[in-house]
């Protein structure tokens, strides 16, 4: 997608492959995204993909984020940006200090106060966790004075859900929310 220009990718067809009844769906920007979230009142989790591929990505996507009101004390709260490279949520952290940050990965424990200076949430894949982990991401500060928090991703099925959520975890990034819930808190 880093050789299609925004016009191009805005002619793609993103929902084709979902099937016929999605065809012909356009791929939105960040900022027609963003105040779809805002007109349905959602959180955002927000993953910025192959930073080093796009230079500055961290100062453009806290531009729409400031421009579309996401950085205030109300959309604090429900936005997350998360990124594999450290580097790219260092830029964020410095950029803009009262974002929520997670650190996709699983750092080495010894890491874990390293990375408690530009992230608030460790998120790991859900087949690299024990409660062990768990409790040492837990044991660490944060750069907003809590504990670092822990969301693990992609919990599918009702058992793993269940398993993670015994661990301590305090956060469950499915593609079924509808089995997560059922898991976990009943029909």
């Amino acid at each position: 997608m880093r050789d299609f220009t925004a016009a191009e990718v805005a002619r793609l067809d993103a929902g084709g492959w979902f099937g016929p009844a999605y065809a012909g769906a356009r791929v939105p920007t960040l900022r027609e995204y963003v105040r779809r979230v805002e007109r349905h009142d959602q959180k955002l989790l927000l993953e910025l993909k192959n930073p080093a591929l796009y230079p500055g990505i961290e100062q453009d996507t806290l531009k729409v984020l400031a421009d579309e009101g996401w950085l205030d004390r109300e959309h604090l709260d429900r936005l997350v940006v998360q990124s594999f490279d450290t580097g790219s949520l260092r830029a964020v952290h410095d950029l803009a200090p009262s974002v929520t940050t997670g650190l996709l990965g699983r750092p080495a424990m010894r890491d874990l106060p390293g990375c408690a200076v530009f992230t608030d949430l460790i998120n790991p894949s859900y087949v690299s966790l024990s409660a062990e982990y768990v409790a040492a991401v837990h044991a660490v500060g944060g750069p907003h004075g809590s504990p670092l928090r822990i969301f693990v991703w992609t919990v599918d099925d009702a058992a793993a859900a269940r398993t993670v959520a015994g661990y301590g975890v305090d956060g469950i990034i499915t593609d079924r929310p509808d089995v997560v819930a059922r898991a976990l808190y009943g029909s």
